[in-house]
């Protein structure tokens, strides 16, 4: 698996001679999002490691040391857990969609701009319907083609043009 390989590759980078922290964290969670999506624990966790820069640690040589270790140690034991997780549990299927999907509001919103009720209740029946997604797609069309002239365009300029939608677009 390429997530584990490339988790593992940030275990390696521990033990560099020239290892940045901050840096480290930073590659570390915009890995850590593409895997598990952006609002992962795993990140905050990631986040959450600091270097302790008080005067006693500046002070004792073996302090600093064994700071940066605990600080190590502690980004090991999140991404082992993490490699675990995908070990047990595969890589999680709803990450794109979290990230990608359009918020319900943005869409009950342009659909309250555009349509009468009566419409959007005919769109909700399909919608929540048992029919087949490819069933859906047809009934739908035949009640958007019902439409007034420009409804359609109108209520996809504003999905499109929705501040919620802002960022949500990716190819």
């Amino acid at each position: 698996m390429k997530e584990i390989s490339a988790l593992e590759e940030q275990i390696g980078r521990l033990n560099a001679k020239d290892f940045d922290l901050e840096a480290w964290k930073q590659h570390t969670s915009a890995v850590l999002g593409r895997i598990f999506g952006d609002n992962s624990l795993k990140i905050k966790q990631i986040q959450k490691i600091e270097y302790d820069y008080s005067s006693w640690s500046l002070r004792d040589t073996s302090g600093r040391s064994s700071n940066l270790e605990r600080c190590k140690k502690m980004g090991r034991e999140i991404l082992m857990a993490a490699i675990e997780e995908l070990k047990t549990f595969g890589i999680p299927d709803n990450t794109s969609a979290k990230t990608s999907a359009i918020p319900p509001e943005v869409i009950g919103h342009a659909l309250e701009n555009e349509l009468k009720v009566s419409q959007i209740r005919g769109l909700i029946a399909v919608i929540d319907s048992d029919k087949s997604a490819e069933d859906k797609k047809e009934s739908l069309l035949t009640l958007l083609k019902k439409l007034e002239p420009g409804a359609s365009e109108a209520i996809l300029a504003h999905l499109l043009a929705h501040p919620g939608m802002t960022g949500k677009l990716k190819m």
